[in-house]
């Protein structure tokens, strides 16, 4: 179905937090914490604004909105809403809206709590830009924009070295692979010539008919690999929970670590179902999987176990978008909703936890469920969502991809397992943050532990009433948010219909009670198994976080060790450096390409003009054979007046009288200057390093000869001559073509020339007056008498 055009409004949707995030400072100031409530406002407007969408994507219906943005290189800011997008947009909305409020509560009395609440609005609008744009090159500034603002709220608190290695470990792993994203990207448009991501998906097979499916395959992955954090790169989202609660509640449950899942789906009808598409995926999602949830079990840190079950819960997303099973896709859709309301409501029960009790580790609470009573209940119905427990939403997510990894043919088996097996240790997980923390006996925190403000539980406990609302009317559910997200991924619509209960007993009914079984039983055994872990992490040792470390310390070392080569100090190896590396600029695209310009036919010259080459070879052979330096400099000044006369010959006597006065300063100037430098007055250097500066000095020559041939072998184009001859004397009032030229069309190019030779003056008068201040000397001699180096030799 072709996308139906629609106004700006959603554009302006889009960048809405981006004008909030200007604003919220300033409310911060005049409300403080309060400020939080008329925030809240602009995410609870984008909300609604998706939230008409519902009934027409629902329906199959696709939109399209553009504004021009950079037309000459057909970057346009565009946003494509379906079923997918929508889904997005209104979970970044919503959820957002909480965490508005939650960070309102949260740093109540912070002192750059503005700074925060923009920093927040800024992310918000970089992943709506993400997930609505329809063109590639403005959805990857959006990317790149999630990882900027992702790199400033994770090292909110930049006095803290932990926070400020975190942020720049984020900002690494996913700014690079966001630059490899735009590789990919780069190679769709070369090789579908389409830049729109709804052009794309109309010919869903375009980019697996071409030559560079592989590349293309690999580069998408490995932008989406790195953004949601799978194996091996895993290891930079749980050391991101060094930011505040309300930046891991909203970064785990409905914005970044999502991103790159939403960039798999978005592209599976155009990579997807493939054998490369169907092997990669699933394994590498396998194996984050287990090692998400074998992690969070040897943690005791609450908002570790949860980000490591993050990792986890990306890792069965991404293998069960990588089946590209229908029932299976279906289940990856309702565990990316189910994911989005629990893990959001838990990362604020421990945020709030910390706040009121003063402490995170679970072995150091209990009791806490008469102090806390609202918390306790949003964690514990939260929690069951986890587990997958009815009547739920998570329940029926669970239920939902077991008939797809069960019916899926090729690896269905063994994709199950893990599932079962990863399933059961989210289960530990959930009860071990719903149990461990609120029933036992009290125990004493470093805080006097009470319920929080309003501002604090609002969110946990919509988000989880809302995952058991979603459950109780699962077929609507279905209808409005799981069908057509579906139908974006599989490219056609599906309309699917939702059960809260099991009609039969079937597979899935029992893998569920299989899970339910294990995980039960692995969490009476925590302890035992989280010291059983630890312990073979220890034996191990070495892990991809210690290797970011290491790799960041070899570019570092490489970088010292380069700098050591080439900076040495001495103005010969720059020079051969600078001039070594723009020969081989000039020379070696033309020789890879086999686009070396021919030689032109030497024309017929008069005698005069002959004799004007003859001198410019005399000058050459001057320098070459040059005694001192100072006669070298005036030897190659006969080039530079031979150029002047080569002007004045072909009609150009002003260019020919500027390029005399500039050969003539320059000459006179370096002269001048050579004879107040202490330089010895002959060229030292071995007959092998002369020939090895030659080389490259002929092989500058050749290259610039070359592409200036090339340039003349072009075909002319002459508007611009017509241009400027057409309208300097109309518009500029000029006969000079070249003044006018200089002083009107380029008048501001020529302020800023004059502009910078004014700046260097200035610099130079002032080098030249500077006096250092006299100092008194050990000896009591005049600091102003120094002594020569015969007197020192003496």
């Amino acid at each position: 179905m072709t996308p139906a055009a629609i106004d700006d409004t959603t554009l302006y949707a889009v960048l809405a937090p981006f004008a909030a995030a200007v604003v919220a400072p300033i409310l911060t100031r005049w409300f403080k914490h309060n400020a939080a409530w008329p925030l809240a406002i602009v995410p609870g407007m984008i909300f609604l604004h998706f939230a008409g969408f519902i009934g027409p994507v629902s329906e199959g219906q696709t939109f399209v909105a553009s504004m021009a943005w950079a037309p000459s290189y057909g970057v346009n800011f565009s946003v494509y809403v379906d079923g997918l997008s929508t889904l997005f947009a209104l979970l970044i909305s919503g959820i957002g809206t909480f965490i508005i409020l939650y960070a309102g509560g949260y740093l109540k009395g912070h002192p750059q709590q503005g700074r925060f609440f923009s920093f927040l609005f800024m992310f918000m609008g970089a992943m709506l830009g993400l997930v609505l744009c329809n063109n590639l090159i403005s959805l990857f500034i959006f990317w790149e924009l999630t990882s900027i603002t992702s790199f400033l709220l994770i090292g909110f608190d930049h006095l803290r070295a932990a926070s400020r290695r975190a942020a720049v470990q984020a900002l690494v792993v996913t700014g690079g692979g966001g630059l490899v994203l735009l590789a990919g990207f780069i190679l769709i448009i070369n090789a579908t010539g389409e830049i729109e991501m709804s052009v794309l998906l109309s010919s869903p097979d375009i980019i697996k008919d071409s030559g560079l499916y592989v590349p293309i395959f690999l580069l998408v992955l490995g932008g989406a690999f790195t953004k949601s954090a799978q194996f091996p790169f895993h290891f930079w989202l749980p050391n991101a929970m060094e930011a505040p609660t309300p930046v891991s509640a909203y970064l785990h449950s409905a914005t970044m670590v999502k991103a790159g899942v939403y960039l798999l789906m978005r592209v599976h009808p155009l990579l997807g179902d493939t054998a490369l598409w169907t092997t990669v995926l699933p394994l590498f999602g396998g194996i984050t999987l287990l090692v998400g949830t074998i992690l969070a079990v040897r943690m005791t840190d609450l908002k570790l176990m949860l980000a490591y079950t993050t990792v986890a819960s990306l890792g069965l997303l991404v293998m069960l978008t990588g089946t590209s099973h229908e029932k299976a896709l279906e289940g990856a859709v309702l565990y990316l909703l189910a994911h989005s309301l629990f893990k959001g409501a838990l990362f604020m029960v421990a945020g709030t936890i910390d706040h009121e009790a003063g402490t995170r580790d679970i072995t150091k609470l209990g009791g806490l469920r008469s102090a806390m009573p609202i918390t306790f209940v949003a964690a514990c119905l939260a929690a069951l969502s986890m587990a997958g427990l009815p009547p739920f939403i998570g329940f029926i997510a669970k239920e939902v991809l077991y008939y797809g990894t069960w019916g899926w043919l090729e690896l269905g088996l063994p994709i199950t397992v893990t599932a079962v097996i990863g399933n059961s240790l989210m289960l530990v997980i959930a009860a071990a943050v719903a149990i461990k923390p609120f029933f036992g006996p009290k125990v004493d925190t470093p805080k006097h532990a009470h319920e929080g403000p309003i501002l604090l539980f609002a969110g946990p406990v919509f988000l989880s009433v809302t995952g058991l609302g979603l459950a109780l009317i699962a077929h609507t559910t279905g209808v409005l948010f799981v069908g057509p997200t579906l139908s974006s991924l599989l490219g056609e619509f599906k309309s699917i219909d939702l059960h809260l209960w099991p009609t039969k007993i079937n597979a899935p009914l029992i893998l569920s009670v299989i899970t339910i079984g294990l995980g039960i039983a692995l969490f009476t055994q925590l302890d035992r198994l989280r010291s059983f872990i630890a312990s073979v992490l220890a034996a191990i040792g070495w892990g991809p976080d210690k290797g970011f470390d290491q790799f960041v310390s070899g570019i570092v070392g490489l970088s010292a060790w380069i700098t050591r080569r080439l900076q040495t100090g001495k103005m010969h190896t720059y020079m051969m450096l600078t001039f070594g590396f723009t020969a081989l600029a000039v020379l070696l695209p033309g020789y890879l390409t086999n686009s070396l310009p021919a030689m032109p036919k030497m024309p017929e010259y008069r005698f005069y003009e002959w004799g004007i080459f003859f001198i410019a070879i005399l000058g050459l052979i001057a320098v070459l054979i040059a005694k001192t330096r100072l006669t070298a400099i005036v030897s190659l000044g006969i080039q530079g007046f031979a150029v002047a006369l080569i002007f004045m010959m072909f009609g150009a006597p002003d260019l020919s009288f500027t390029q005399f006065m500039v050969e003539t300063l320059s000459v006179v100037i370096l002269a001048l200057v050579m004879t107040r430098l202490n330089l010895s007055p002959r060229d030292h250097r071995t007959a092998p390093a002369a020939l090895g500066t030659g080389v490259i000095a002929a092989a500058v020559g050749l290259g610039l000869t070359l592409t200036l041939l090339a340039i003349t072998q072009q075909p002319f184009d002459s508007r611009l001559s017509e241009f400027f001859t057409e309208y300097s004397r109309s518009i500029a009032h000029g006969r000079n073509i070249v003044n006018v030229i200089l002083v009107d069309f380029r008048g501001v190019d020529t302020l800023g020339e004059i502009a910078v030779v004014v700046l260097a003056g200035l610099c130079v008068l002032a080098l030249i007056r500077v006096r250092t201040k006299p100092e008194a000397t050990s000896d009591g001699s005049d600091p102003d008498v120094v002594p020569t180096r015969k007197a020192e030799a003496r």
